[in-house]
């Protein structure tokens, strides 16, 4: 009856183990990783995209009035400046723009939708100039601590993959740098590809130019034995309370 209850407490113990549990996006040994595009070194300009989340601002007469306020001159008026106003791409790729109306910005660079809204609004004003940016641009990066990860805001077109680990914090003490992960999401298809950082030639492939909604997971090294001392150690304190009472109980009689 003694062993029984201890074999008990044991497998009780051990069924809720939570060794590794925080290992995510696990590939098998024979996992066939997708290669990078050729000229993913190269910087690409990011395209408009459902979800993306813009500000816009409109300027008159060819941005003279803008000129003016960054040089501290003029009485600031311009024709419409919305820098604080964020417009939200539906999933058909349009947006609510004032005066303008429904526009579908879908599939445009910031330049072709700078150059396409500034047609739109030459309509009702002179030479508009336009601003347009995106705020919603980032990258997620897990550095291979287990459960730790950072959003990262992309502010140019050309971060690298380097790069953005840096900005994360860089490959944390518990990460694998031979097994760096990132997944792309190309519309409704997925990629993944694996670098090796940890060498010097990993340099070309670190090189890679990241792009907006990119996930970035290093693998964490596996930490068996600390973790299973970690699930063990209530077990064992209470295998030897159970061996205590028992022993008082026994010395009772």
């Amino acid at each position: 009856m003694r062993y029984t209850s201890l074999i008990l407490v044991l497998v009780i113990g051990l069924g809720s183990c939570t060794i590794n549990r925080n290992i995510m996006f696990k590939t098998d040994h024979d996992y066939v990783f997708d290669q990078p595009p050729a000229g993913s070194n190269d910087s690409v300009e990011y395209r408009i995209s459902p979800n993306d989340v813009i500000t816009l601002q409109v300027f008159a007469n060819e941005g003279s009035r803008l000129l003016e306020m960054t040089a501290g001159s003029g009485d600031g008026q311009v024709f419409m400046q919305n820098a604080n106003v964020f417009y939200i791409i539906d999933n058909q790729g349009n947006v609510d723009l004032p005066e303008i109306g429904m526009t579908n910005l879908r599939g445009y660079t910031l330049y072709e939708a700078r150059e396409f809204l500034q047609d739109q609004y030459e309509v009702y004003y002179k030479e508009p100039y336009v601003l347009l940016q995106i705020t919603n641009n980032r990258v997620i990066v897990f550095p291979g601590s287990g459960g730790e990860a950072a959003v990262i805001p992309l502010q140019n077109n050309n971060t690298t993959l380097i790069e953005a680990l840096a900005l994360a914090g860089g490959v944390a003490n518990r990460g694998d740098a031979r097994r760096v992960k990132l997944i792309r999401y190309l519309g409704e298809r997925r990629e993944i590809y694996q670098f090796d950082l940890s060498t010097i030639e990993g340099v070309q492939q670190g090189s890679m130019i990241v792009q907006a909604n990119d996930v970035i997971y290093v693998d964490p090294v596996p930490e068996i034995a600390r973790e299973l001392l970690q699930d063990l150690s209530p077990v064992v304190t209470l295998v030897s309370s159970v061996a205590l009472i028992y022993a008082l109980v026994q010395g009772a009689f």
